[in-house]
């Protein structure tokens, strides 16, 4: 059966052709791995490698390589649950902010936050990700206190909920902080760049480590939206905090990689980088994908005097665009509404779990029709 015969009037992005796959994919790279090269081999099942990383192989300061490259492994049921999970990831979306661009302000009371975040939870979030810094385009930052203040009586209380959550920072202090509060993931918006010690955070702990595409902060991003190929472009940057985040000794099993759409990025960027997606998926990580409620959906869908479609109303492009990733492989997706998103992925679970493959060279598709812009 082929996913043509479902949908017969498909219309897919130039770039890619759809197959059916099955339910065969494991996410992330094999348990252990301490290379980007030993992290592409993708094999669930594979346990012996050339170890490339000496703080692992052996020597000074070498660490239990059994025990996942950490002296103890608190965080090994997540990797095994989450980083390394059969089904698509939903990542649900707690600012605690007053400015964020979407929801800014309605979440900064305690009880708003804990009643929203176990909602998320309910309603199908396999992560509450917290965070308590904007970083929309032109946000000033707030002092590492001020942060750590928001996020942290959130996370303990969701914590002791029972709800798994992430926490959404840049700052290797808000980390430690969140963590030892109950967060079980750090998803670091500047990949490790914004502090130089949060790579020492994330390795001591041993906590999955979700490291974007990113060139500087909110204030200034949009000054950064310069590329030769964004998607070559990115992936070679992301590559290279990849190789950072090894060389500090943090296993590659508890790596996942994110485009960063919208962090310096145009709309056409975010676009490319959609149609593209395998070519970063060939780093061999987990990849997480957040386009939810960005403002180049409300640009797409502008009335007919051109203004763009308010946040609110952008949650079905937000479902479609989270299912063209997961459908191209993407480990996981970030969203605001998380239930839309659940009821998505079941649409796409019944009918198969379709996935969406890269076009053979020369910009034809697998079904032999050329990309409309071609024609």
């Amino acid at each position: 059966m082929s996913f043509g015969g479902i949908f017969p009037a498909l219309a897919l992005p130039p770039g890619f052709a759809v197959s059916l796959l099955g339910n065969s994919k494991g996410y992330g790279p094999p348990p252990f791995a301490t290379s980007r090269e030993e992290s592409t081999r993708n094999d669930p099942d594979a346990r012996s490698y050339t170890c490339s990383n000496p703080l692992v192989r052996g020597g000074a300061g070498a660490v239990d390589r059994a025990a996942g490259g950490r002296r103890s492994d608190r965080y090994r049921a997540v990797v095994t649950d989450l980083v390394r999970a059969q089904v698509p990831v939903v990542m649900g979306v707690l600012n605690v902010t007053p400015d964020s661009f979407s929801d800014g302000g309605r979440y900064a009371d305690l009880d708003a936050a804990v009643a929203h975040g176990v909602r998320l939870a309910a309603d199908g979030a396999h992560l509450v990700d917290v965070g308590g810094e904007s970083t929309r385009p032109g946000a000033d930052r707030v002092d590492a206190g001020t942060e750590a203040a928001r996020v942290v009586p959130v996370i303990r209380q969701l914590a002791v909920a029972g709800v798994p959550v992430s926490i959404d920072t840049s700052r290797a202090r808000v980390a430690e902080a969140a963590l030892s509060a109950g967060a079980l993931v750090v998803n670091d918006v500047s990949g490790g760049l914004a502090d130089p010690d949060m790579a020492r955070v994330v390795r001591d702990a041993g906590c999955p480590w979700v490291l974007m595409h990113w060139r500087g902060h909110s204030r200034g991003m949009r000054d950064l939206a310069h590329y030769t190929d964004v998607v070559t472009d990115v992936r070679t940057e992301l590559a290279q905090r990849v190789d950072a985040a090894l060389a500090a000794g943090v296993a590659a099993d508890r790596i996942v990689v994110d485009p960063g759409l919208g962090f310096a990025k145009t709309a056409e960027h975010n676009w490319q980088l959609t149609a593209r997606l395998p070519e970063l998926l060939a780093l061999g990580f987990p990849l997480l994908f957040g386009a939810s409620r960005k403002s180049y959906l409300g640009r797409l869908l502008a009335d007919a005097d051109g203004v763009p479609r308010p946040t609110a109303g952008r949650e079905a492009a937000t479902a479609a665009t989270s299912l063209l990733a997961v459908a191209a492989g993407a480990w996981g997706v970030r969203v605001h509404d998380v239930l839309g998103t659940v009821d998505a992925l079941a649409v796409w679970r019944a009918a198969g779990r379709p996935r969406l493959v890269a076009d053979r060279a020369g910009g034809e598709r697998a079904d032999g029709i050329q990309p409309e812009g071609d024609r």
